[in-house]
């Protein structure tokens, strides 16, 4: 089992999910988080602390998609392992529909 960052962290980004995190087994892009499925060990402990409820276990229905989509910009982008600032409209963003066709960037973040 693995966790995985699903559309609603989209245009959010919160990260107080990555300083819990004992792997370092998240990943930065432009505009959201992934964690790698591969790294994680499945402790949990990341998902209370995310404020956009967007990591779920695999184990979850319909996740395989999501799994995949972890593991192929976890790939691509930097690892985080330290907290940030959340994006500027993401109290607004929060819980929106639609995210990943609107908003999402393949782009990567900065890291760190």
């Amino acid at each position: 089992m693995t966790y995985v960052v699903t559309d609603n962290c989209i245009a959010c980004k919160y990260t107080d999910c990555v300083e819990v995190c004992p792997v370092d087994c998240f990943y930065e892009g432009e505009n959201m988080l992934v964690i790698h499925p591969d790294e994680c060990i499945d402790c949990g402990v990341c998902e209370p602390e995310c404020p956009a409820d967007a990591i779920r276990p695999d184990t979850e229905p319909d996740m395989e998609k999501w799994v995949e989509f972890n593991r192929k910009y976890s790939e691509a982008w930097p690892v985080i392992i330290t907290k940030k600032d959340q994006l500027p409209d993401a109290e607004e963003r929060d819980g929106e529909q639609g995210k990943l066709e609107k908003y999402f960037s393949e782009a990567p973040g900065e890291g760190g």
